[in-house]
């Protein structure tokens, strides 16, 4: 049997490829073809670099909290720049104890979209925006590309939600010159609301129930002042760093998973399989949002073929999208072990329980 297996990462566990890959060797009488995906989070670089043929490039940013680090982008063959918000400003960079969105914000993303153009004289930047330890509406980023941020007085005010109250200008006069810049964004909330930025997202970036309030003030703040709609759907994506792009950088938004698929001609390789499986950390309410799986799940029923969803845990909301859904926490193990052992877990769970 022809199986494509096409995984996005398991967050904290493994990356796509190595999700694909354990997949893979519990199913070793079968014919496997193995295509790693992402929606613009963790692996958007990869994702993309194994089709084109191009190279990476390291770079010194800050990360969300100010700290000097390196980090990675890509070169395509085409000119292009492929750049992972989360490379610089990710939470991956950030320990538990040291998250506090009030302080961090995404300056070291708009240090490597310099460095891109500058440097390397990209024609088109396409950024990914998962996986963010911020939630600056992009203003650190836009202050990294020459956006001045001042106050009453005139004096430069620190680029972080803690001190948006005392922005009163924004001038962009000083900003470089940017080319074309693609956003690929793996959900449509709002910038301010209930389901915006900061209420969905702020929590699972360290932000206590006290500073809610003064995060979704900080960006309504920004938002009034450039005069603009932070209803457009992405806004609120990355902390807001959608909406920045949107309105500092005049990016365009698209799915991730849609630039990806196209690229990876995703929908060929299915027509060509018997059976796909896909999967991430968690199939849940967030999956049916436009993640990568659900958009691997719809394009194997457009093609009438059958589809396996895998993951570490699985809503019964998510069932609803594949033929078939395995579950890592099944297997009644603690969840410490279920992290530290995914690989030879998954291969073990599929070689015992996938229904071929």
């Amino acid at each position: 049997m022809k199986i494509l297996i096409a995984c996005d990462k398991f967050k904290g566990s493994l990356s796509a490829i190595e999700a694909c890959e354990a997949i893979a060797a519990g199913l070793p009488e079968h014919d496997c073809k193995l295509c790693p995906i992402a929606d613009g989070g963790e692996g958007f670089v990869d994702a993309l670099l194994a089709v084109d043929g191009g190279e990476k490039v390291m770079a010194q940013c800050r990360d969300a909290l100010g700290r000097e680090v390196a980090a990675e982008y890509a070169l395509l063959s085409d000119g292009s720049a492929v750049i992972e918000m989360s490379a610089a400003s990710g939470l991956w960079r950030i320990d538990e104890a040291e998250q506090d969105p009030l302080y961090s914000n995404t300056y070291g993303t708009g240090q490597l979209m310099r460095h891109a153009i500058e440097q390397h004289g990209a024609k088109r930047l396409l950024v990914g925006i998962g996986g963010s330890a911020t939630n600056d509406g992009g203003v650190g980023m836009a202050e990294a590309l020459g956006v001045i941020f001042t106050n009453s007085e005139g004096q430069p005010v620190l680029p972080v939600p803690a001190t948006f109250l005392e922005i009163k200008m924004i001038d962009q006069s000083s900003r470089i010159d940017m080319p074309p810049i693609t956003v690929a964004c793996d959900v449509t909330n709002p910038l301010l609301g209930p389901q915006g930025a900061t209420s969905i997202f702020g929590p699972q970036k360290g932000a206590k129930v006290d500073q809610l309030s003064k995060l979704e003030k900080a960006l309504a703040h920004v938002a009034a002042l450039l005069d603009c709609d932070s209803n457009i759907p992405g806004a609120g994506a990355a902390g807001g760093l959608g909406f920045g792009l949107r309105y500092f950088c005049d990016a365009e938004m698209v799915s991730g998973f849609e630039l990806v698929s196209e690229a990876l001609k995703l929908e060929e390789q299915i027509t060509d399989a018997d059976l796909v499986i896909t999967g991430e950390g968690s199939l849940d309410e967030q999956t049916l949002e436009g993640k990568g799986p659900a958009g691997v799940a719809a394009l194997a029923r457009k093609a009438g073929k059958k589809v396996i969803g895998i993951a570490g845990q699985v809503t019964d909301e998510a069932k609803l999208l594949f033929d078939q859904t395995l579950a890592l926490e099944d297997l009644d193990l603690p969840l410490e072990m279920l992290m530290r052992d995914a690989r030879s877990l998954l291969t073990q769970m599929v070689r015992e329980r996938a229904a071929l």
